[in-house]
């Protein structure tokens, strides 16, 4: 009898779903989706992608009509499902925020006693208030939060915040964060022994794709002299690589190293003597 496929349920529309889809491409997982369809399956990888609306997806993965979503942890959050996070993803990070018009006195969530906030995710915000023993008013809304203070309807807001610009261009400013948020995969309570393998297959797959996508292979060519030098820069995934040149008295050395840390220490190779430095994208790095 064939393994049944593993499934996973995808934001059918929005901001995660071109990321998520992106996510399992470069995990090597090819998916014949065509247009409208609610559900795709993988060619080569025993998986099915379910197209589902983002507040749903919860419940799906609680009941186990979905064995693993991948999801903002804030909806995991507001939505209260018993769901397990098995991996962040590192893409679509937010903050869930508290914001009052600018100008106003604020000092502290506690100045938010006896007033009303509008917001989409009135459990969690329940819950900060309820840690800090804050009574009060919440307006539960979907979509357009910003313009609750500006309309009278509140006198705060609680809402997603990436840039802060929304917030901005209608006249708030964030004053407190109450959770961080980025897309995670999270799993089933009700997912079987068999699917669970098909997951741990899946999440090696993401795993090497995350740790490789701020890691550049850096190359260079160094005078002989200056190599000892040079390595003890250079913080590679075991120790760098030096291979011998034809030309005498230069050596290629090659290590792993995050892009960041690439520019803090560019000009000390250079001045070490370090010439034709290269640096390549890596696709996958397994560690």
């Amino acid at each position: 009898m064939s393994t049944p496929p593993l499934r996973i349920a995808v934001q059918k529309s929005g901001r995660l779903l071109d990321e998520s889809i992106q996510l399992l491409k470069e995990c090597g997982i090819k998916i014949d989706n065509g247009r409208d369809q609610l559900k795709a399956p993988a060619r080569n990888f025993n998986a099915e992608i379910l197209y589902l609306r983002n507040s749903d997806i919860p419940q799906y993965i609680q009941d186990g009509v979905a064995d693993i979503g991948i999801i903002g942890e804030n909806t995991l959050i507001e939505k209260q499902k018993d769901a397990e996070v098995v991996q962040k993803l590192g893409f679509s990070k937010c903050r869930l925020s508290l914001a009052t018009p600018r100008g106003s006195q604020y000092q502290g969530p506690q100045s938010l006693q006896g007033r009303r906030i509008a917001t989409s995710y009135p459990n969690s915000l329940q819950a900060y208030l309820d840690e800090r023993g804050i009574e009060a008013e919440i307006h539960e809304i979907s979509g357009s939060v910003e313009i609750a203070p500006n309309i009278g309807l509140a006198d705060a807001i609680c809402d997603l915040v990436s840039t802060g610009s929304t917030l901005f261009k209608n006249g708030l400013e964030e004053q407190d964060i109450i959770l961080q948020s980025e897309a995670v995969i999270a799993a089933s309570p009700r997912i079987d022994a068999e699917r669970r393998a098909i997951l741990d297959k899946l999440v090696f797959r993401i795993k090497s794709v995350l740790a490789a996508r701020n890691q550049k292979y850096l190359l260079m060519n160094v005078p002989n002299r200056s190599i000892q030098e040079v390595i003890k820069m250079l913080p590679g995934m075991r120790s760098p690589t030096v291979l011998p040149l034809a030309e005498e008295g230069w050596s290629s050395v090659h290590t792993v190293i995050s892009e960041d840390r690439f520019w803090d220490i560019i000009d000390r190779l250079r001045d070490a003597g370090a010439e034709g430095i290269l640096i390549v994208p890596i696709a996958k790095m397994i560690v």
